[in-house]
């Protein structure tokens, strides 16, 4: 490893030595910078006899890992990913990927797991493909994958690596070429930078909300955490002590990670208890009291026990949400852009796209209750609306009226059937759906593979199945009613009702809490519910981004789906795993952890008192806090940025941000959200409205324009992260080919 030093006296005579190699800087050394190097270690062969010098800067010197999946952070955080959908290389779904490593290679994390088990014996390691690895455990394999690639680059006769364990504060044109300015000021010369910095977070003195929470923590005496990574350095005793009260703002991932790392990680345990289920014990370490709040007053949702392949080929493709709805919906129902430099009309997500939402949530969730054997017959029933809507009629009010009007159809023939006061010949003769099928699915579903066996059983006799489910509770805590586990969108938004105490709104919580891990270990094939949201906004993540990204909605229609969607997708489909929720709810019920506060919670200084304060506006709740923990990730915004370099950036005009124009209506402003303004290959347009080709931006840096960025490489799905990745390369060994 070659460690940060100093670049050529005189920048500019190197740029003009004819033989000298091309120089490349990558800015940024996480997991992105892991997948770069392993296509330009594989493609390396396009150099010839031109000469590639490599040089990445990675702040921390997790090379391949960063910060955000280190391999020395805390053992109590978890990935959200099972192990066999993580990767660190293309694969053939890739298509134009160029030449693939050989199948051992390339692993999945799970794979690579497995080798390292065989190793050391470690049960970190010992995971199933459909497992949650421990985050450290990610950073680890990133590590060891990057260190990989970078050797193999290294073979190359023409090939140098050289890794800097520096932070990069600046980037100044010199000449044709750029220097690279780290924070003790050296200048490493560059033909081209490619910016992969990944997460960060937010300067609260440059931010408004920040700056909120720190000045009312300050003035009650609160210690104030603007960002709790590393956990072990930002919550370690010496900021958190056991007789402190700590208020986390969120219940996220981010919150989820400090509250465990304030508990387990101070040597609380989890244990099983018969009657009880999972039950925490304090070590006497941890803080006084977690008060966790946010504006929903809701923790992300469990994730689902995936039972779809690895590779994507279960994802669900859609059925109402598609790409041809959405351009259907902007050839019928957008508006026109408010510049005259753009063609295509802009939606409105709420009023266009969000019903088309619903409606395949609701379509999703009950073909997964019924069957598909009854897909059709729910297909045919909404298909009438769903097309006037795409036609532009107003008729986003009649799609789920329409799914509705299908289950009561299937319900009243089931119901005789169930009952025995019909038989299913008879039944059947009614509907072109089959009514065996369904009614056995609806069992299964709901009661289990047991009961359907038993039920098939009387079927087949011609006996009344209902005796055999009378008095039977479902294992998945479904509705055991025929007409029950009804979709409402209402209830996925808020499932926990109003309260007028802390102690209720905990109750009711706890209660959501517990149903919800049952419908994840129930599965994302199986449940109902969970099918709907992993299939939705998950599987059709991709149809969702289509219609928001490139301002293909309206400026204040963006701005709205920032504030809500956003949110709502991270609760609904990007949660912890069943066995973390499992722990946050034993920590609740022990009572260390106050969810008391409710939705809308708001941190404040008390002036009776003079303490920071954590204030429940429906449940009357308050609470003194002791320390105050940003738990939350902030979105990109060089302006309110913790590190230096993107804010220089904007100075100098080399890159500016990306705005969605507002329109000419009354009151209508332009939206900037905060990511920088990128060519389709990922250019940033200056302030003079060029294009600086010498830059490359992936990852956080586009989020504006696009969404839902931040994540890691998929196998086996062609996934968006290494087709970034394609799209920087190819411009790569393009620009060297015109440079010979």
């Amino acid at each position: 490893m070659t460690l940060a030093h100093a670049g050529p006296a005189n920048p500019a005579d190197a740029a003009a030595r004819p033989d000298r190699p091309h120089r490349l800087a990558v800015v940024g050394g996480g997991p992105r910078a892991t997948y770069v190097i392993e296509r330009l270690s594989a493609t390396a062969d396009r150099l010839g006899e031109r000469r590639l010098e490599v040089r990445v800067f990675e702040r921390t010197g997790e090379f391949g890992a960063g910060q955000a999946h280190s391999p020395a952070q805390a053992r109590t955080s978890y990935l959200n990913r099972i192990g066999c959908q993580v990767g660190f290389a293309a694969d053939e779904t890739v298509e134009g990927a160029g030449p693939l490593r050989p199948r051992d290679e390339r692993p999945t994390l799970h794979e690579w797991c497995r080798r390292r088990f065989a190793e050391t014996g470690h049960p970190d390691f010992d995971l199933r493909p459909e497992d949650w690895p421990r985050r450290y455990v990610h950073g680890l394999a990133l590590s060891d994958m990057f260190r990989a690639f970078a050797d193999d680059l290294r073979r190359h006769p023409g090939a140098e690596v050289h890794l800097h364990h520096a932070e990069v504060v600046d980037i100044e044109p010199a000449g044709a070429g750029l220097l690279v300015v780290t924070a003790d000021g050296t200048r490493h010369p560059a033909d081209e930078v490619l910016l992969l910095t990944g997460h960060s977070y937010h300067d609260p003195r440059l931010s408004p909300e920040g700056r909120r929470l720190a000045e009312a923590a300050a003035r009650g005496g609160a210690a104030y955490v603007p960002h709790p990574y590393p956990l072990n350095e930002w919550l370690g005793p010496d900021t958190v002590g056991p007789a402190d009260v700590v208020g986390c703002a969120g219940m996220g991932l981010t919150a989820i990670d400090a509250i465990l790392h304030l508990t387990e990680g101070r040597g609380g345990s989890f244990h099983e208890e018969p009657g009880r289920g999972l039950v925490y014990r304090a070590s006497g370490a941890e803080p006084a009291a977690i008060v966790a709040f946010s504006g929903s007053g809701l923790f992300t949702f469990a994730r689902p026990d995936n039972h779809k392949p690895g590779d994507g080929s279960g994802d669900h493709p859609g059925t109402f949400l598609t790409r041809q709805a959405v351009d259907l919906l902007r050839a019928n129902r957008g508006t026109p852009y408010p510049t005259p430099d753009r063609t295509r009309p802009q939606l409105d997500f709420d009023r266009d796209v969000l019903p088309l939402v619903v409606a395949e949530m609701a379509h999703l969730h009950y073909v997964t209750l019924f069957g598909p054997g009854a897909a059709l017959a729910l297909t045919q029933r909404a298909m009438p609306s769903y097309l006037a809507f795409l036609a532009g009629a107003r008729g986003e009010d009649r799609l789920l009226p329409a799914l509705e009007a299908a289950v009561d159809g299937i319900v009243r023939v089931l119901q005789p059937v169930l009952r025995g006061e019909q038989a299913l010949y008879d039944a059947q003769k009614t509907v072109v759906w089959p009514v065996r099928d369904v009614l056995l699915h609806w069992v299964r579903t709901v009661h289990g593979p047991a009961a359907q066996y038993e039920v098939r059983g009387c079927l087949d006799r011609s006996l009344p199945p209902a005796p055999v489910l009378r008095g039977r509770d479902s294992p998945y805590s479904l509705d055991t009613g025929l007409d029950g586990n009804r979709f409402d969108w209402r209830a996925v938004v808020r499932p926990v009702g109003p309260a007028d105490s802390p102690a209720a709104y905990r109750s009711q919580l706890l209660t959501f809490m517990t149903r919800d891990q049952a419908w994840a270990r129930q599965g994302n094939l199986r449940n109902p519910h969970k099918a709907a949201t992993d299939g939705v906004w998950r599987d059709l993540r991709s149809v969702i981004s289509y219609a928001v990204d490139d301002a293909g909605v309206t400026a204040a229609s963006q701005r709205a789906f920032l504030r809500r969607h956003t949110s709502l997708h991270n609760r609904l489909a990007n949660g912890a795993a069943p066995e973390v929720m499992a722990k946050i709810t034993a920590l609740v019920e022990h009572g260390l952890l106050d969810v008391g506060t409710g939705p809308a919670a708001r941190v404040c200084h008390d002036e009776p008192s003079g303490r920071t304060v954590v204030v429940g506006p429906h449940t009357g709740a308050r609470r003194a806090l002791d320390v105050l923990v940003e738990a939350r990730m902030h979105p990109f915004d060089p302006r309110a940025d913790v590190r230096p370099l993107y804010r220089n950036l904007l100075e100098r005009g080399l890159v500016r941000l990306w705005r969605n124009h507002g329109g000419d209506d009354a009151g209508a402003t332009d939206f900037t959200p905060g990511g920088l303004d990128l060519t389709p290959r990922f250019h940033p347009l200056r302030a003079d409205g060029g294009v600086e080709s010498r830059l490359t931006v992936l990852g956080a840096p586009a989020e504006g324009a696009r969404s839902f960025l931040l994540s890691a490489l998929r196998p086996g799905a062609d996934h968006y992260v290494m087709r970034d990745t394609l799209v920087w390369l190819d411009g790569f060994w393009e620009s060297l080919a015109r440079s010979r």
